[in-house]
């Protein structure tokens, strides 16, 4: 049985980091306070528990890097690729991401209320129980991610997509999409589903989500 056609456009995709050809290695001693680097490559470097008021990173690669209960203010990165390493727990609510792509990056419990993100993207990471409370995400894609009871309360989300993800008890409320998109998603015990309002899905994806697209329109499921 086939579905309806969706008629709303399709989200806009990320575009990817623009690093420099050779990157420079950073010491292992460097610390995260006051971190400000370019066209560098930083790998296996522990930042876990650390603060920082401010660091920027452009045009750089983070491979392996522990920032593990990091707290970081005022953060800018861009042009970057984080390659594997963990940012769960991490705390910062002033992060500016342009142009990012996270790769097999654990990030649960990572805090990054009131953040701005433009052009990220998210492939085969966990990112459960994360807050992105009151945070901008623009052209922003996950890709085979965990957000198990992610927090996008106050959040926008524009040409946002979701693809093979766990959403399950994800909370949306206050929450706006425009542009966005979801394929192969579990959005079971969605809190405030009705937030969903326009985003697309393949008609198999509706059919699966039904008791969830059900109660956010106020229909009552009975035997």
């Amino acid at each position: 049985m086939e579905g309806p056609q969706l008629s709303s456009k399709p989200p806009v995709k990320p575009d990817a980091p623009d690093l420099p050809a050779e990157l420079t290695p950073v010491p292992s001693d460097v610390g995260l306070a006051g971190l400000a680097v370019e066209g560098a490559l930083l790998e296996r470097l522990d930042f876990s528990g650390a603060a920082a008021t401010e660091i920027c990173l452009d045009g750089c690669r983070l491979a392996q890097v522990d920032l593990t209960g990091a707290a970081v203010g005022a953060a800018l990165l861009r042009d970057i690729v984080v390659a594997g390493g963990s940012w769960a727990n991490l705390r910062s609510d002033k992060m500016r991401l342009r142009r990012v792509a996270f790769r097999g990056v654990r990030m649960t419990g990572a805090t990054l209320s009131g953040a701005s993100l433009e052009d990220v993207s998210f492939s085969d990471c966990r990112i459960d129980l994360a807050a992105f409370r009151s945070a901008g995400l623009t052209r922003v894609r996950f890709d085979g991610c965990r957000l198990d009871e992610v927090d996008f309360t106050g959040a926008k989300l524009a040409s946002v997509q979701f693809s093979d993800c766990v959403l399950a008890r994800a909370l949306w409320a206050e929450a706006t999409l425009s542009r966005c998109e979801m394929r192969g998603t579990d959005i079971s015990g969605a809190a405030n589903p009705e937030r969903l309002r326009g985003v697309r899905m393949p008609w198999p994806d509706v059919l699966a989500s039904a008791a969830v697209l059900a109660e956010a329109v106020g229909v009552e499921i009975v035997e």
